[in-house]
């Protein structure tokens, strides 16, 4: 009988939310909305020595931001936790412990200092089949010795043993049949000193106790996969274990190697979900959210990092990636990030969006710049005027506030040079005129006849005109603004401007 599908996102609460990440979490999401199945957030904190204050919290908010919500999870509840596998501590144990009775695990009490000594020795030093009978473990002590530091409390770790000479063979729902040869796997701790289990062990025992179906991890885990595989065969849970698959890395823009942090800090683009502040330096990493992208577009280019649907479409909503996901369309090759097609992303949506949706989000961006917006249906008349020249929530503050306050400072230094007192005495004249239309093209057509009736050609108006409204060269249609604004505004700044001028 087909297992029912649950899927899951273990981070670890270590920092920011990095955007390979928050794919992992998209993809697992969209398989299991697609098959009627269960997503599951679980923290993965059994590293204490990693554990930041806020990650979990962190992540938790990135997740609600990109519209990805768990089923299960440590705020939600469920019938599988606890949820943080710092909580499911007593667990692993058991399981350590009967991987060494069963002879697939053993102690090992090598110090730290002796392990250090190992490695400048031998540089590329592995503890596994070829160097373990060297070293200080239950393999090479007898068993009063081994009773006897037990008793005694003398700290340990416990490894599994892998063994020589064989190959450890899956099938990867992306990339097919995979083989790792043991001779070339070391053997990994299980259970660290202070009695926490590392993530080999943990991982397993917490799939199998919370029932996953499918495992949906980056292909840096890849190397670890035999281990996995391993532990469990030797716990007895083989014909329950997980279909695997193992996503492709999003690559540095050259392709060169997977992306990272360092990468955006370089080349200027975040790479965090949300803004990140580490708790104990104060060093703050900037996120898409903050930068201006909209949660949708976000969700919709790191879709794309690795899958298609097999069309030349790119612009899904979430609905439309859970109908469309399949396991089969996801790339095995490695996705290249590029910063200039994931603004393009977010145009689309801003251009899209209806004015209502991004009303408050624009509102928040005015607010935060100290410029209340108490007229909302005046709002959404600007956004519909500007959305298509905004790629990042972030451009409207710039395309946006001259509609609400005047300008600070005009850029008039573009036209002084070539300003006449028959340019003023135009302005004068056209000011007049404002009141007495309301629409755009009848406004341009008086613009252009009072310019003819002035002996000055059309165009050497029109930039002074948009520099006078706006402050700048930028803004949609001249003659809109000046109606957006209103007559007496309009007017305002035009005599403004040409006191500047003259």
């Amino acid at each position: 009988m087909e297992k029912k599908v649950r899927v899951r996102f273990a981070p670890s609460p270590t920092g920011g939310l990095h955007l390979g990440g928050v794919r992992t979490a998209l993809f697992n999401y969209l398989f299991a909305k697609k098959n009627n199945g269960t997503f599951i957030l679980r923290v993965e904190d059994t590293d204490q020595t990693r554990f930041v204050e806020g990650a979990e919290e962190y992540i938790v908010a990135c997740l609600a931001w990109c519209g990805i919500s768990p089923d299960e999870s440590p705020q939600v509840g469920g019938n599988y936790g606890p949820y943080r596998q710092s909580e499911r501590k007593d667990t692993y144990k058991q399981y350590a412990e009967q991987l060494i009775a069963d002879g697939y695990a053993y102690y090992a009490f090598d110090t730290a200092a002796e392990l250090d000594a190992k490695r400048k020795e031998f540089p590329n030093f592995l503890y596994g089949q070829a160097t373990r009978m060297d070293m200080k473990n239950s393999l090479t002590l007898s068993e009063e010795e081994v009773q006897e530091l037990l008793a005694k409390g003398t700290p340990y770790v416990v490894r599994i043993r892998v063994p020589e000479d064989e190959h450890v063979s899956f099938v990867d729902l992306i990339r097919g049949h995979v083989s790792f040869d043991t001779n070339l796997v070391d053997d990994k701790v299980l259970l660290k000193a202070d009695g926490m289990p590392t993530y080999h062990l943990a991982v397993v025992a917490d799939d199998r106790a919370m029932e996953i179906s499918h495992i949906f991890r980056g292909e840096e885990w890849l190397p670890s996969a035999p281990v996995h595989i391993l532990l469990w065969k030797y716990l007895g849970w083989e014909d329950e274990m997980p279909k695997w698959v193992h996503l492709p890395l999003i690559l540095k823009p050259d392709g060169n190697g997977k992306l990272s942090k360092r990468d955006g800090d370089r080349l200027g683009f975040p790479v965090y979900a949300q803004n990140w502040t580490d708790p104990k330096t104060g060093d703050l990493t900037k996120g898409f959210k903050e930068l201006g992208f909209m949660p949708e577009a976000f969700i919709n280019l790191l879709a794309m990092l690795g899958w298609n649907d097999g069309s030349d479409r790119e612009i899904f909503n979430m609905e439309e990636l859970i109908a469309s996901f399949s396991i089969d369309r996801i790339s095995k090759a490695g996705a290249k990030f590029d910063f200039e097609k994931a603004k393009w992303y977010n145009h689309e949506w801003i251009k899209h969006a209806e004015a209502a949706k991004l009303a408050p989000l624009v509102a928040a961006q005015l607010s935060e710049n100290g410029i209340q917006v108490a007229d909302g249906v005046y709002l959404e008349k600007v956004i519909e005027m500007i959305k298509d020249r905004c790629h990042l929530l972030t451009d409207f503050l710039t395309q946006s506030a001259y509609f609400f306050v005047s300008p600070k400072d005009y850029d008039l230094s573009a036209v002084k040079p070539k300003w006449t007192t028959a340019k003023t005495a135009f302005y004068q004249e056209f000011a007049q005129e404002l009141k007495n239309f309301d629409t755009a093209t009848a406004l341009e057509d008086k613009f252009k006849e009072l310019a003819t009736a002035h002996e000055i050609k059309p165009g050497e108006l029109m930039l002074p005109f948009r520099i006078m409204l706006v402050g700048g060269k930028f803004g949609p249609g001249v003659f809109d603004i000046a109606l957006t604004l209103g007559a007496d505004e309009a007017i305002s700044r035009i005599n403004y401007a040409l006191e500047a001028l003259n």
